[in-house]
């Protein structure tokens, strides 16, 4: 891996922009694949986050003074500097979170590719003054403007499962918004942010306006005491404690959360792609994505050979360390205490009944590799139902009808994705509406992130706010509303003092002309 050469830059000098960690406070930076120590990085305290905070601020208003314009100037050079350096990032991915080239390509490159232009061409309409238009009687004649305006400083912490899109991605419509940001990434995979903060200066993106706040969990805890708004993707038990910090602060937070996303399928579906589907979009990142098919309930007519194809294709699978393009299809497991959760959701499946029809064990290492695995005779008594696994894992149970299984999909209290599959698209749209998440795929899955004109969110515990659309870039702004009238004005308008009879009784009238004309039952 070519990151061993960087694992030295960062060693010997951290990028600017991180501050002094105390004397001896480091974190090893492993390849979970290798089990090898690929770099170190400084662990900030408080007082270095409050120290980037305060530099931060003060490069703000010189970024914001660039306009749309010029921040789309940088943001499109980035978007080319990522290209143009996709292997050296690429690497750096591998290198730290032991996923598959394909998975680094395919969900992390062209993701952050496709973000810098949507967001250097988009965010001008979404953030532009809006001129109203209202029915109201005191401001007529007046202008009436909504305008957008940075919120200052974001923190950005990020999860380790996808270093550049869940962590460095919220950077960039942060930034195109106007503020300046700190990301904290995961101290589990630091060494992608540290090298796209890099590849932003490069293109000219003004010193302390992005900076990397290296650490573990009292980092990005100081981090939240010092910003204007957090942006925060990660489990719900620390978001939930992200969000009492932010309350207290009185400062918005968006989140997204955990996940258990399930797949129905019915009787009618195209089985073939419904499994092919099942299997890439379980296993993918090695299950570790927030969005992946966690569970599956399929109508009882079609179950067995729905069951026989997934297994069949999931006993195909390649796991291992990742060699290069089209070397293995399942890669590691990232941090290391999620391994413990993936055994322990397989072996209380199991010791309730469950068959494993497919892996179901840990690999020797060196590295950490979990077999595909697929498991059947399963029910809501078992954590592979109901808990998020986060590992590559697919449970399947069967149903009667739709009707149980969106009872059972709706029944978790996490509600991020899920997917239906029917050759009838109505029907199929249907049920989707019926499922209680942010977002909803009828023959599809996991596709609807890609689209960053729609808002990726989650119901329930998964999350507050969404990523995406309009409100993805909206929620780094305050909105601002600007009425302004003309100079040719009255000096005295008729509902200021001194009161009158007369003018009150004609606009009680008007009012009374305007709003009274409905129907009472």
């Amino acid at each position: 891996m070519a990151t061993v050469e960087q694992a030295q830059i960062v060693e010997q000098a951290p990028p600017s922009g991180n501050a002094s960690a105390p004397a001896g406070e480091e974190i090893q930076v492993e390849n979970p694949a290798t089990g090898e120590i690929v770099a170190t990085v400084p662990d900030l305290s408080a007082e270095a986050v409050a120290a980037m905070a305060q530099r931060a601020r003060a490069a703000q208003p010189g970024w914001e003074a660039y306009g749309f314009d010029g921040r789309a100037r940088v943001m499109l050079r980035a978007q080319k500097w990522l290209m143009d350096s996709s292997e050296q990032v690429i690497a750096t991915i591998i290198s730290e979170t032991g996923k598959t080239f394909e998975d680094a390509s395919l969900a992390e490159i062209s993701y952050a590719g496709n973000a810098f232009g949507f967001w250097a061409t988009h965010a001008s309409g979404y953030l532009a003054d809006e001129r109203v238009k209202s029915g109201q009687l005191l401001v007529k004649g007046k202008k009436l403007i909504l305008r957008h305006r940075p919120l200052g400083l974001i923190g950005v912490i990020g999860p380790w499962n996808y270093p550049l899109t869940n962590s460095f991605g919220d950077c960039i419509p942060a930034l195109m918004a106007g503020n300046s940001v700190i990301l904290k990434p995961s101290e589990i995979t630091p060494l992608t942010s540290l090298l796209l903060a890099e590849g932003l200066r490069e293109c000219g993106l003004p010193e302390d306006v992005l900076q990397i706040a290296t650490g573990r969990g009292e980092t990005g805890a100081a981090l939240v005491e010092e910003v204007d708004m957090i942006m925060f993707t990660g489990s719900t038990r620390t978001g939930r404690k992200v969000a009492e910090e932010a309350a207290r602060r009185l400062i918005p937070a968006s989140l997204e959360l955990g996940g258990k996303d399930p797949m129905i399928v019915l009787s009618d579906a195209d089985l073939e792609r419904a499994a092919n589907f099942a299997t890439y979009y379980s296993m993918q990142n090695a299950g570790q994505t927030c969005i992946s098919i966690e569970r599956a309930y399929v109508e009882e007519p079609v179950y067995d050979e729905f069951v026989a194809k997934v297994s069949e294709k999931v006993r195909a699978l390649r796991v291992g360390k990742p060699e290069g393009p089209g070397s293995v299809e399942v890669g590691a497991i990232t941090f290391p205490p999620q391994m413990q959760t993936i055994k322990d959701h397989v072996a209380d499946a199991v010791d309730k009944g469950a068959r494993v029809l497919a892996g179901g064990q840990e690999l020797a290492g060196p590295g950490r590799f979990f077999e595909p695995t697929v498991l059947v005779d399963v029910d809501h008594t078992m954590k592979c139902m109901t808990e998020e696994t986060f590992g590559p894992t697919l449970p399947i149970m069967k149903v009667h009808d739709a009707d149980e299984a969106v009872r059972l999909a709706n029944s978790s209290h996490y509600g991020l994705g899920s997917s239906v599959f029917t050759r009838d698209t109505e029907r199929g749209e249907a049920i989707a509406r019926r499922l209680d998440a942010g977002a909803a795929n009828v023959n599809d899955a996991m596709i609807n992130y890609t689209v960053l004109e729609l808002p990726m969110g989650g119901a329930k515990a998964s999350g507050l706010g969404s990523r995406h659309g309009a409100g993805g870039i909206r929620k780094y702004s305050s909105q601002q509303a600007i009425v302004v009238t003309p100079r040719l004005a009255l000096k005295r308008e008729p509902h200021m003092y001194p009161y009158k009879a007369r003018n009150s009784r004609m606009l009680a009238g008007v009012f009374k002309f305007l709003y009274g004309r409905g129907k009472r039952d």
